[in-house]
C-alpha cells in the first residue's frame, strides 16, 4: 500500500540522521514500524509532547511496540527517541538553520510548487482538526465579554489585528494589546482585566516569551483566556481555556501564517452568526464607511 505524503516538517526532519534511519524503517521494518515510523514524520512536533501511551493510541500501535522500535533505532527506550525527535525537531524554530537547508535541497531553482503545497497541507490539517464547539463557545464568550483584548507580537501582531477589525463592529469592546510601545505599554492596557473580559493570546514558533507571561497574567487576574498557537506543546497552550490549533510548519519560512489566518476568519464569521442583531449592526458598518467606498 503507498503511504500518504508526510507533513511539511518531515522536509526538515528526513535531512537529520533520525529522518534518514526514519525513512529507512518505512521501508524494511515490521507493520507496526512501518506504521509508527509514518507517523512520527508526518507529526514530529506533536510526538515530542506525547506520553509513550498517547502515542499509542494515537498511532494505532501498541506501546511495547514503539519501545521495540525505540531500540531498533538504537535508543534506549521511549523517553530517548522523544527527545531525539525534540532535537532533530529545533531546526523547524531555526529558521537560518531551515534556509541553509532548503537552499542546499533547491540548488537556486524555484521551489513554488512545493510551498503551495505545504500551504494546502495546511489547511487540510485545519479542515481535519477544527472542533466546532471550540469555535462556538468562544463566540459566545467573546460576544458576552466585558472587552476583548487580542494579543500577538511579531507576525502574530498581523493576524491578531484581523480579529480586532473583524471583531469591533460586533462586540462592545475589542482592541489589540500590541500596537504600539512594546510590551510596557501592552502590559498596562491589561492591567485592569479580569473575570469578565476574555483575552485571545496568539503565538507561534518562535514563540514570544511576552505573550506567554502576559497570558499567565490574564489568567491570574480571572480572564477567560484562549489561544491560537501551532501545538499543543506551545507554551502557550496550558494557560488556555480553549486551544485552537493552526500549524505552522513552512519548509522555508520560520512559521507559516495561512492556517492561522483561516482560524481567525473562522472564529470572526462564527461571532457574526451567533447574534441575529449582528444583521443590524452590519447595515450601520456599511453605512458608515459607504462614503468612503469607490462606486463604479
Amino acid at each position: 500500500m503507498q503511504s500518504r505524503p508526510v507533513a511539511p516538517a518531515a522536509h526538515v526532519l528526513s535531512a537529520t540522521p533520525l529522518g534518514v534511519a526514519l525513512t529507512a524503517m518505512m521501508t524494511t521494518g515490521s507493520a507496526g514500524h512501518r506504521k509508527l515510523a509514518e507517523f512520527i514524520l508526518r507529526h514530529p512536533i506533536r510526538v515530542s509532547a506525547l506520553s509513550i501511551d498517547d502515542l499509542a493510541k494515537a498511532s494505532g500501535v501498541s506501546a511495547p511496540t514503539i519501545s521495540r522500535f525505540a531500540r531498533e533505532l538504537d535508543l534506549g527506550g521511549f523517553a530517548e527517541l522523544r527527545t531525539a525527535v525534540a532535537e532533530a525537531m529545533q531546526t523547524l524554530l531555526d529558521p537560518v538553520a531551515k534556509l541553509r537547508l532548503q537552499l542546499a535541497q533547491s540548488g537556486g531553482q524555484p521551489r513554488g510548487t512545493e510551498m503551495l503545497a505545504a500551504i494546502k497541507n495546511q489547511l487540510q490539517q485545519v479542515d481535519a482538526g477544527l472542533v466546532a464547539w471550540q469555535t462556538a463557545a468562544m463566540a459566545r464568550a467573546i460576544s458576552g465579554a466585558r472587552h476583548v483584548h487580542v494579543m500577538g507580537f511579531g507576525l502574530s501582531a498581523h493576524v491578531a489585528a484581523l480579529i480586532v477589525l473583524g471583531l469591533q463592529p460586533f462586540c462592545a469592546g475589542v482592541s489589540g494589546v500590541v500596537e504600539f510601545g512594546g510590551t510596557e505599554v501592552a502590559a498596562g492596557r491589561l492591567m485592569n482585566i479580569g473575570p469578565e473580559d476574555v483575552l485571545i493570546a496568539i503565538t507561534f514558533p518562535r514563540y514570544a516569551s511576552d505573550v506567554v507571561r502576559l497570558a499567565r497574567y490574564a489568567r491570574d487576574r480571572g480572564a477567560k483566556v484562549f489561544a491560537l498557537t501551532d501545538s499543543a506543546a506551545s507554551p502557550l497552550a496550558p494557560l488556555a481555556d480553549i486551544v485552537l490549533l493552526a500549524p505552522a510548519e513552512h519548509p522555508t519560512l520560520s512559521s507559516s501564517m495561512v492556517a492561522a489566518v483561516a482560524i481567525a476568519e473562522t472564529l470572526v464569521a462564527t461571532v457574526m452568526l451567533s447574534d441575529p442583531a449582528n444583521a443590524e449592526r452590519a447595515a450601520l458598518l456599511d453605512e458608515a464607511i459607504s462614503g468612503y467606498l469607490h462606486e463604479g
